[in-house]
């Protein structure tokens, strides 16, 4: 365990200690050597207050129940703790800040006024675990229904239908929860009325087309015109945090993959890289490369959702077909090497599934010899159309410091001039071995950020074309006692081998004890699993921080004043989907 003076030291934030005191903080080692300090409670606002000029975003805000977890040496005494965790774009650096709560006193002080998206982050901790933030101005269920009775991911909450009474939908209980789910304006501090005119309330969603799943946005209209909006969330939400908490380390690896259902394995490669720095565990250079050209087929299969469902939403029909048609080419060769499309659940602790198939590499250079000339032939049917230009140019602008204020990340943020790609800034799993570009605008419009997916695409096609031509040989697993399942042929030749993968498959491998997060660019957005490992065969608390949960919070600052077919293109421009954000 470090202490406060050896973290300051240890170049984190040098100004903390000088400032504060060498009491106040209690330092913690994780796995993933971002540097972690206990503060209390009292002090909690100061230290964040001086903390925010250095660190620009809060990129993530959770709770753990400490309760019934065995392995805390060295750590503050905490039936609940909250963890915020700060991102300095700038210095390229974190910092993780966590706060100890006794059971009998949940609270803790709103941050909103330091950073915004701190609401949804704190309403989320407060839904789940009961963590109460004085200040709050709408602390109300957000993922679970209102009437959802308990906080879901406490340790004394079942995990499964089984462990709770039979569920019943009766007319008195479908009464109850649809007066639940009335909107009522005056909670979210509107009026129905201002001086000169009498206000509208429109439900866009939960079942619309246009907001690209089960969503819905509550609007405050003025006529035609938008003056405030409250996005709603939580219909799609399904548990996947509470479920990898009881599924072992191998078995969470198909959940992963229905987070951000467009990402395919790339799900995987945020989860399983956790695991392997908590685990120590060092992957061989060809499952390296064949992870990263998978997860780049992914991304590229995603952004030609994003692009078809884009443009139609903003009037054009013929697109999304002729997308489609490329996505299916794409999932051809997914299937060739995985055995799956959508969601293949491919790669593994310590590597991949298998080995590249016969003829992998003459499917993926047709590929990449056919893709450009299509996406040339759509710049020129789409986005040089003069009616998606006027629908898009202009529309739901945002600054780079209202991006980061949000939480935004990915072609969101870097619409708005930053060139932060968690690719280049901090190469994760082999991609400091591939020469590809940051595509950036300065416009922060919904026109620019589908200028940015579209060039990604490209840049995509240059990395897998890298990955292709200088694939490694090799092994495709490591050899850790951790890996799962452990290399099938050799367990042919030896029993001990064999009962290391019956074992591995059927209870999984125990992690060391810890902590540890690993940030990826995700097609979306930065993506990142929150482990800790209390020494067992499944995680003792997993969090998954994803890039949709706060680009939707930011929906009513940049369409406030416009219309409602902007709003349309403003939704359509975010790319989400609810799988991601409700998880």
């Amino acid at each position: 365990m470090q202490t406060a003076e050896t973290l300051v030291h240890s170049q984190v934030e040098e100004n903390l200690y000088r400032q504060f005191g060498e009491d106040l903080f209690v330092a913690q080692y994780c796995a993933d050597k971002i540097p972690t300090v206990w503060v209390s409670r009292k002090r909690l606002i100061e230290v964040l207050e001086f903390l925010k000029p250095s660190f620009s975003m809060l990129y993530d805000l959770f709770a753990i129940d400490e309760r019934t977890r065995v392995h805390r040496d060295g750590q503050p005494n905490s039936d609940f703790t909250v963890v915020y965790q700060l991102l300095s774009m700038e210095r390229n650096q974190d910092l993780r800040i966590k706060v100890a709560l006794a059971e009998s006193d949940l609270s803790l002080p709103t941050i909103i006024a330091i950073w915004p998206n701190a609401n949804w982050y704190e309403r989320e901790a407060w839904d789940m675990f009961g963590v109460d933030f004085t200040g709050h101005p709408n602390l109300f269920r957000i993922l679970l229904p209102p009437t959802w009775e308990g906080h879901a991911l406490r340790k004394d909450h079942p995990a499964r239908a089984t462990e709770m009474a039979p569920f019943e939908m009766g007319p008195e209980r479908v009464a109850k929860e649809q007066e639940a789910l009335r909107f009522r304006p005056e909670d979210w501090g509107m009026k129905a009325e201002s001086e000169d005119s009498e206000f509208m309330f429109l439900n866009l969603g939960p079942n619309h087309p246009s907001v690209h799943g089960v969503f819905r946005i509550a609007l405050q209209l003025d006529g035609e015109v938008i003056m405030d909006s409250v996005p709603d969330i939580g219909y799609h939400h399904r548990g996947a945090e509470k479920m990898a908490e009881r599924q072992t380390w191998h078995t969470f690896i198909p959940y992963s993959d229905r987070i951000d259902y467009l990402g395919g394995v790339m799900n995987n490669l945020a989860y399983i890289q956790s695991v392997e720095t908590l685990a120590g565990i060092e992957v061989p250079e060809r499952a390296k490369v064949i992870r990263i050209m998978l997860a780049e087929l992914f991304r590229i299969s995603s952004h030609l959702v994003f692009y078809g469902t884009f443009v139609q939403d903003v009037g054009q029909m013929s697109p999304v077909f002729y997308m489609f048609v490329d996505r299916e080419k794409l999932f051809g060769i997914v299937e060739a090497i995985t055995g799956g499309r959508m969601h293949p659940a491919w790669f593994r602790i310590g590597g991949v599934a298998q080995d590249l198939p016969n003829g992998w590499d003459r499917m993926i250079r047709e590929f990449l010899d056919y893709l450009p000339a299509r996406l040339d032939h759509y710049d020129k049917m789409a986005m040089q159309n003069k009616m998606l230009k006027e629908r898009t140019v202009g529309i739901g602008v945002y600054t780079q410091q209202e991006a980061l204020d949000w939480g935004v990340t990915g072609p969101g943020l870097r619409a708005t001039g930053s060139d932060w790609d968690v690719r280049k800034k901090r190469p994760y799993g082999g991609y400091d071995q591939f020469d590809f570009e940051v595509p950036t605008a300065e416009n922060g419009d919904c026109y620019d950020r589908a200028v940015l997916r579209i060039e990604e695409m490209r840049q995509s096609l240059k990395i897998i074309r890298q990955c292709v031509d200088n694939m490694p040989s090799g092994p495709y697993k490591s050899e850790h006692s951790a890996t799962t399942p452990p290399p099938k042929e050799r367990t042919m030749e030896d029993i001990e081998t064999l009962i290391h993968h019956f074992l591995n498959v059927s209870w999984g491998p125990v992690i060391p004890e810890g902590e540890a997060s690993v940030m990826i660019e995700a097609t979306k957005g930065i993506n990142s699993y929150h482990l800790i490992s209390d020494r067992s065969t499944n995680s003792y608390r997993t969090r998954i921080r994803t890039p949709s949960f706060p680009h939707l919070q930011q929906i009513p600052l940049i369409s406030k004043g416009l219309m409602i077919p902007d709003l349309i293109a403003i939704i359509a421009s975010i790319d989400f989907v609810m799988a991601d954000v409700d998880r």
